[in-house]
């Protein structure tokens, strides 16, 4: 056993719900975006509701899109920095990820692979890694004023 491999296995232990949730996520994510259905029915109904109900009309239907990405993103690069404790291994991890998935979608029927849904889910890891860090961040630092306090 290497003397890296003890830290991550007590992690990975003591956060187990992070490893489950990451599972279910990613299946449920690879239901989403691997399966040759289009999407785009939805994103343009979302996108006619946002300009006919409530009236604005500056951007296109590309911008729910992308910004759908982001929020299907999030969890993602939150859950990852959970368990490596590394806000940059999420979101690299969920570039390869993302890259990876558009490389497939261009042999799935009624998928279109697009470089914009590869920035738009690293963003939205991106920005999930950055909330999880302020979590592990603050769970640090109480931590050390506490073990500061009982010197």
């Amino acid at each position: 056993m290497s003397c890296h491999s003890l830290p991550v296995r007590i992690f990975v232990r003591s956060h187990r719900w992070a490893v489950w949730a990451l599972a279910v996520y990613i299946v449920v994510v690879a239901l989403i975006v691997l399966t040759p259905v289009s999407y785009s029915d939805i994103v343009v109904a979302v996108w006619s509701w946002i300009r006919n109900d409530l009236g604005i009309d500056s951007f296109g239907a590309g911008w729910v899109e992308a910004a759908g990405n982001v929020v299907m993103f999030v969890p993602l690069g939150f859950l990852l920095t959970l368990v490596f404790r590394h806000p940059w291994y999420g979101t690299i991890l969920a570039l390869v990820l993302s890259a990876g998935v558009e490389i497939a979608q261009i042999v799935i029927p009624d998928r279109v692979a697009s470089v914009r849904d590869v920035v738009s889910n690293t963003l939205g890891a991106a920005i999930g890694a950055f909330l999880a860090w302020l979590i592990v961040l603050r769970r640090e630092h109480r931590k050390s004023r506490a073990a500061a306090s009982t010197v």
